[in-house]
């Protein structure tokens, strides 16, 4: 057996490797389809449930919240239970909660089933990615994780746009019942075509307790801090730019609810171009080569924003594109391999791992959509500034975690060497 194909004992079925990547790539795609797809309706719902901007920024928020809080539970869920019935159940939830989505009469109740759709709506995007490393092992995990960013990244740009479409023809309602009805989509593929890739003898026990105290430990572990951390800001920075994208799109550049395109569809654009790069030199390339590249795009994307923005009074498409642009090519080039390298710090936990980080960074993006974008997106010189401060804050502390990755190399190298005994080769950030 080899990594390059899928673990037989884990696999009860042979599904071709691009079906799999097409149904966990749906999966994540539910995150951005349920922020973004509301973005052109923003002013007609505020309008119809009588709430401000800074009102509807909320209905991110509440569901970032729940989400966040859900997202400590679908791993160690998927580690107890199996990984397709957590997706199975999270999938036919998030079906039911955007139907009363759909339903809500006015703001609190909206604000109430976004709450209760960001409880479940992480199941599929946080148990798949544990089951493409249940099924693959170092390059060949890092290059299906890049197919599956590459796919996954149409949707933070396709969303707004279809939800521009269904407004054309419909309300802000349609958008939530095309919503449910993705989620019953997503049922019938993992019913129908996703194996179980976490048999029943590698199981854990689901106890509250020692999950309190697994992600206790978890944040107590410096390197799953430090890793998990550098996503969430390298992450939150593009996220900025997305949850800003009504401001942008209407106020600054003065486009309609159909034209959120112009901002999306670059950053689809860079994203698939990062991915495909991720995959195609994995395993050529050195892994700290392209995260140090992924940083170093997104700052000088943010270094050129702030100084654009300072110095012009009228601002230009094309110029105020290119700062998320080169955060979402960023993103694309560092996310899969931090990833990959958190996973592989604990990897008896991979579902808590997984479900740890995806709290840390839903919590900062709840932050960023509900605080942040509404103080900083008045001005784009203020919104570029910060977003590159979260860039530059998430390079501090992947460095950081190299830094203390070979420290720790080197000591075990001196000890192996003390002891007579040769030292085995690292794979190291």
């Amino acid at each position: 057996m080899t990594a390059a194909h899928p673990r037989p004992e884990v696999t009860s079925s042979r599904v071709p490797r691009a079906r799999l990547v097409l149904i966990l790539a749906a999966l994540t795609m539910v995150g951005p389809f349920t922020i973004d797809a509301i973005f052109p309706a923003f002013e007609v719902m505020g309008h119809e449930l009588g709430a401000d901007k800074v009102a509807m920024q909320q209905t991110m928020s509440v569901y970032l919240v729940a989400f966040a809080v859900a997202s400590l539970f679908h791993g160690s869920l998927s580690d107890a239970l199996g990984r397709r019935p957590v997706i199975i159940a999270g999938s036919l939830l998030y079906a039911v909660t955007s139907a009363v989505c759909a339903l809500a009469p006015n703001l609190p109740m909206l604000l109430g089933a976004r709450a209760a759709q960001g409880l479940v709506a992480g199941a599929g995007m946080i148990v798949g990615r544990t089951v493409v490393r249940d099924l693959f092992d170092g390059a060949h995990a890092q290059r299906f994780m890049s197919h599956i960013s590459m796919i996954f990244a149409v949707a933070p740009a396709l969303a707004p746009i279809v939800g521009g479409w269904i407004l054309g023809w419909g309300s802000w309602r349609t958008i939530f019942w095309v919503l449910a009805a993705y989620g019953l989509v997503l049922v019938a593929l993992t019913l129908t075509s996703l194996p179980e890739t976490h048999p029943a003898d590698r199981r854990v026990a689901f106890h509250p307790r020692l999950l309190l105290a697994s992600f206790a430990s978890a944040a107590g572990d410096g390197g799953v801090l430090r890793l998990s951390s550098a996503i969430a800001l390298n992450f939150g920075a593009l996220f900025l730019y997305i949850s800003s994208a009504p401001a942008i799109v209407v106020d600054h550049l003065h486009l309609g609810e159909r034209d959120f395109g112009v901002l999306f569809v670059p950053l689809v654009l860079t994203m698939m171009v990062g991915s495909f790069l991720t995959g195609r030199l994995a395993g050529r390339v050195r892994q700290g080569v392209f995260v140090l590249s992924g940083f170093a795009i997104a700052l000088a994307g943010g270094v050129f924003a702030f100084a654009y923005q300072s110095l012009v009074d009228v601002p230009t498409v094309a110029w105020t594109v290119v700062p998320a642009a080169t955060a979402s090519l960023g993103v694309s080039l560092v996310f899969p391999i931090l990833t990959i390298a958190l996973l592989d710090l604990r990897p008896r936990e991979r579902g808590a791992v997984s479900s740890f980080q995806s709290f840390l960074s839903t919590c900062l993006n709840a932050v960023v959509a509900g605080v942040l974008s509404p103080l900083v997106s008045g001005s784009l010189t203020t919104l570029a500034l910060v977003a590159g401060a979260m860039t530059a804050g998430a390079l501090a502390l992947w460095w950081w975690h190299r830094a203390r990755t070979h420290a720790k190399a080197l000591r075990h190298d001196d000890h192996v060497h003390i002891e007579g005994l040769a030292p085995e080769p690292t794979d190291q950030l």
